[in-house]
Formats: C-alpha cells, structure tokens, sequence
C-alpha cells in the first residue's frame, strides 16, 4: 500500500469542524444544536450584493484575470482609503478567500524551515498554511489573564533565530478579540525593522472594533512598507463567507510578482463572487453601523452571560466576533465532544470549539473554548442556559458539588 505524505500527517485537524460529525449526528437525533463554534455570520448580506448576484446576465461565465479584476481592485482601494490605508489597484491581488491569501503570502515569503512567530492563541489555519509551506511555526503565549494583550518584546527577540522571516499577527484578532493599541503595534514595527523582517497582518475585522482606541494597521507604520504583507476578506464584514472572496495587499513588488505566479497556477479567483464583491463595497453606511451594533449588543449579552455562570471567565473582546472562555472543565476537546454525543437539555445542545487547536504549545488552552457570538440574542440566551446545564451535569466539572 503506497505511503502518504508526512505533510498530510503534520497537518492539524480544525478546531472549528472537526467536531461537524458528532454534530451532525446529535441534529440527526432530533437535538438542537447551537453553532457557537464557527465565524459564520447570520446577520444579512448587503441588498444591494444580493441585487448585483441576480442581475447577472452573462452567457459565458469566464475566467477572470488570476490577479483578479480591475474594477474590484479599484473599489478595494477606494474602501482602504477610508481606513487611512493608502493603497492603489496594483497592490492589491484578489484571492480565493483570505485562506489564500495566508497560504500565497507564505509560499511567497518562506522558503522550507523558515520561522514565522505568532502571537498565541492564534487562528488555527495559520498553523496549516505554514505546514503546506513548510515554514516552521514559533509562538509567544498571551493570557487569558489580562485578555491577552501583546506578548513583551523579550519574547518575541527571544525566538529570533537566522531562520526567522516575519511576525504574523491578527488585528482585531481571532480567536480572542483582542485589538492591537497603537503602542503594541509600533512595538512590532521597530521588531520588524530592527530584524529585518516580514509583517504579515490579517486585518478581517477592522469592521469590528468595540472600543475608543483606534484600530491601527500595519499599513499605518512608517517606514516598514515594504515589509507589509495584508490579509483581507470580504467574508464578515458583509456576510459572504460563501462567495469566497480575500485580498493579499503588499507595496513590496517583488513578493506581489511571486503571488502572481501562484495566481496564475491557480488560474483565476471566483468570478461571480467577485462580482458580488465589487457591489458590497458600495453597501450603505447604516447597513454597517447596524451590523457593528448587532455584534456590539451581542457581545456584551454573552461575556456578561457566560462571567455569570459559576466558574466561568471571559474577558471582554474588543474586537471581531469571538471570545476565549474558561471553563470549569478538566479538558476542553473531551467537554465540546460530550456536549454533542452524550448530553442535552430539553432537545438542545451546544457547539463550541476546544481552544487547544488555538495554541501551538502543548497544555495550554486545556480549559478554554472558543465561542463566536454569531447568534441573535435570542438564541445566545439559549445557548447559555445549555451551556450552564452542560457544566453542571458534566462528569469531568472541577467546581465541587
């Protein structure tokens, strides 16, 4: 029997769906199950991407051009500009989801053995993108604690090695909803420029951001421009995780020449998607503000829910749409499986992610879950009353009673 990959063997299992077996068997049952584990919003896609998806009248659906097309390359700038993020169509290639743009931006920037440092926890396809290139993950732990704020510098400057090529990081950030201040990113700045070294900023969230700080990009920084490599994605912010649509930004010419040739061998990203794209951007503003508002309202309803369960804490995301829980549990992975094969409460069950697929270091996250607030509040409401019942029938509790 022929032998498979050590690379399909190295790579991780999500998180976030590893458990959809075990789901799908409980819904099969006839429970109901509460998806807290997934950043799948279920808040309306603008009206007018909608409008543009049916008024298409083509009789040939073609390839597009593999660095995608223009006018949403333009428009994408146009939006950037809005941030203060000054940018123009030519750096701006248009990818298959901002999955690609992680998985191209290192296969550009990383050659095999070379060492990217992220912040932990962290978004576990991160860790499979590297594997896919053969880059070697360090991490620095933040904790949940002090809402996981940047590590210090000595532990970044710690990891350094002649391998090391970038520092990763995601800002608003997922899995914590952690927001980045304008100190910690100018930390990272001169780590960049002292060392020499890549930026990579997955920048999804900016839509996101629930506090009086201002959101700070790393194409904010001066005088690292072209260390800059941006991840986006048009998924969250307008409810399109579906139509498969990201960017990969960078001032630096050389590493946009070397995602072009992955483009190519890709042939093109998703016409239609892009399409739906384009007409998204012009999505009115109070589309936007009630969208921020809906996820503002939900999160303060949920942090405040779960800090009201017995031996629960969360901190307060300021940021995107999920939060990192701790839970009076002895092992997260086995607590999330048990919800969904061997527990419910009045037909109804919850679905969370184990924070482990988070962390890199082993140990770390044991007791903590990843739970998106990607439910109206009426369900959120349901959802913790499960959760509470869960913790309190859960045979591997570690509050007494």
């Amino acid at each position: 029997m022929p032998v498979t990959s050590q690379r399909g063997t190295l790579m991780p299992a999500s998180p976030i769906r590893k458990l959809v077996p075990l789901s799908d068997s409980a819904k099969a049952r006839g429970i109901k199950v509460y998806h807290l584990n997934i950043g799948q919003p279920d808040l309306p896609t603008p009206q007018i991407a909608l409008d543009a998806l049916h008024r298409i009248d083509r009789r040939v659906l073609e390839y597009s051009p593999s660095e995608g097309n223009l006018s949403l390359r333009e428009k994408l700038a146009q939006y950037y500009a809005t941030f203060d993020i000054h940018v123009s169509a030519e750096d701006i290639l248009v990818t298959t989801g901002g999955s690609e743009a992680v998985l191209f931006a290192f296969m550009s920037c990383l050659d095999p053995g070379d060492e990217i440092i992220i912040p932990e926890p962290s978004y576990a396809n991160y860790m499979a993108f590297a594997v896919s290139a053969g880059a070697v993950i360090r991490t620095v732990p933040s904790s949940i604690d002090d809402g996981f704020p940047l590590p210090r510098v000595e532990e970044f400057e710690a990891l350094i090695t002649p391998r090391t090529k970038g520092i990763l990081i995601c800002n608003p950030n997922n899995p914590t909803g952690y927001l980045y201040s304008q100190r910690e990113m100018l930390q990272i700045r001169d780590l960049v420029k002292k060392y020499d070294l890549f930026l990579f900023s997955d920048e999804v969230y900016r839509e996101f951001c629930y506090t009086g700080s201002p959101y700070v990009s790393a194409f904010h920084l001066k005088g690292i421009e072209n260390h800059v490599v941006l991840v986006d994605s048009v998924s969250k912010r307008y409810s399109e995780c579906g139509i498969r649509i990201g960017a990969l930004v960078t001032k630096n010419k050389e590493v946009r020449q070397k995602v072009m040739k992955f483009c190519q061998a890709r042939l093109s990203p998703p016409l239609l998607g892009q399409l739906v794209a384009e007409a998204s951007i012009d999505a009115p503003r109070d589309y936007m503000q009630e969208v921020y508002e809906e996820y503002l309202g939900r999160r303060n309803f949920l942090v405040d829910g779960i800090n009201k369960i017995p031996g629960c804490y969360s901190p307060i995301p300021m940021g995107a749409f999920y939060t990192l829980a701790r839970l009076p549990i002895d092992d997260a992975d086995k607590f999330c499986a048990w919800c969904l094969e061997s527990f419910e409460y009045d037909r109804q069950t919850v679905f969370m992610a184990p924070a482990s697929g988070f962390y890199t270091t082993p140990g770390l996250g044991k007791d903590e879950v990843r739970i998106a607030y990607v439910l109206n509040r009426h369900d959120l409401a349901k959802a913790l009353l499960v959760l509470r019942k869960a913790l309190e029938a859960y045979p591997g509790r570690t509050l007494p009673g």
